[in-house]
């Protein structure tokens, strides 16, 4: 095997790269660059990095359609942040606003492309805040636009999740899903997590706890307060925000109205958490001295607070690579997770084929110690 690479291609001038001339510049067979390039995993990884070397050493761009007939696969997921809103322009202009202010996303996307890109491939993002929205996410996947859906949920009565698993297409999920739909997903131990912020506070000698929660009927949210509250082991004054700044700001207003004196508060996200950083000091208080303030997530928004978020983080970047991983080994074996199958009598209507054990990968949360707490 020649490893030698050229950058002669032996394409006459002007003429794009072949096939035939990464095999040339790598050494070995055309059938052997075809597989490397289609993704067919039984090729040994150092033939796979000579190729690869010699595709980039050649320019080589393999044809998409051409790629696709082999392959039966689009080169593509769609990336789904999907709700349970109603139809109307304007809602759903708020939602894709909402999305792009949260820096939990960007962390979702920026892992999502890491891992894709490797493998040669490319997400989609589509947004499905509304009935007509989630039929375009159904239609596009079983037309083949894209070879399965990364789905990002925002809300837990968000019906998506159920129509991708009752259509039997390729799909994982950022979260738990609701009981009966069966789909892979990974998540963070969120309860675990609540626990970690709640003993810190203690282990630092705050006595008067308040905690920021989410949307009551967002499930993360529930369980994060759910250990906080276990773990304070007394009473703590809750509000509820809403993940975003603006919520945490109004939360935290409501919390010193109801107990002045508080010396110690957990937001369920870092935007909460930074919002009620910004009312505790409009009102004179020292942050840690008077009270000591951690977030959740370790986003963007933890380093930009001031002073720097105590927060408890989760791996977004790893779930979403993990959840890329997910459904690639799904669409390599698409037998348990298929489109519904033709009935054999034209008349009946075709059944969703079975689906293999829904894969469920749980991550452990951390404590990172900043300066506010």
């Amino acid at each position: 095997m020649n490893t030698g690479l050229g950058t002669g291609t032996g394409a006459g001038a002007g003429a794009a790269p072949t096939l035939e001339d990464v095999a040339r510049a790598a050494g070995v067979s055309r059938a052997t660059v075809s597989r490397v390039v289609n993704g067919v995993r039984n090729v040994d990884p150092a033939i796979q990095q000579v190729v690869q070397q010699a595709v980039a050493a050649t320019g080589y761009v393999p044809n998409r359609a051409a790629r696709s007939l082999v392959t039966r696969r689009s080169g593509a997921v769609a990336l789904v942040v999907s709700g349970a809103g109603a139809d109307g322009a304007g809602r759903r202009d708020e939602f894709a606003a909402r999305v792009f202010q949260d820096p939990f996303f960007g962390r979702v996307v920026s892992g999502v492309v890491r891992a894709l890109r490797p493998r040669g491939v490319h997400p989609v993002l589509m947004f499905a805040d509304a009935d007509e929205d989630r039929a375009q996410v159904l239609a596009y996947l079983a037309q083949g636009g894209a070879d399965g859906a990364l789905l990002v949920g925002t809300h837990a009565r968000d019906p998506l999740p159920g129509m991708l698993a009752a259509a039997g297409l390729p799909a994982v999920l950022f979260a738990r899903p609701a009981d009966g739909v069966r789909l892979d997903h990974v998540d963070v131990r969120h309860r675990e997590g609540g626990a970690l912020a709640a003993r810190h506070l203690l282990a630092r000698g705050c006595r008067r706890l308040a905690a920021i929660g989410g949307p009551a009927e967002v499930p993360a949210s529930r369980e994060r307060m759910a250990g906080f509250d276990a773990a304070a082991g007394s009473r703590v004054a809750v509000a509820e925000g809403d993940f975003t700044l603006d919520g945490g700001e109004r939360a935290m207003r409501a919390l010193l109205a109801e107990q002045p004196d508080l010396d110690g508060v957990f937001a369920a996200n870092d935007l909460m958490a930074q919002g009620a950083c910004l009312v505790l000091r409009e009102h004179g208080r020292r942050i840690p001295e008077d009270v000591a303030v951690v977030g959740f997530d370790d986003s963007s928004a933890a380093t930009a607070c001031r002073p720097r978020l105590t927060t408890v983080r989760q791996p977004v970047e790893d779930m979403a690579a993990e959840m890329v991983r997910l459904l690639l080994d799904r669409v390599s074996d698409p037998a348990p997770n298929s489109l519904p199958a033709q009935a054999s009598d034209p008349n009946s209507t075709p059944a969703a084929a079975p689906r293999a054990e829904p894969a469920a990968l749980l991550f452990t949360p951390e404590l990172v110690i900043r300066d506010s707490a």
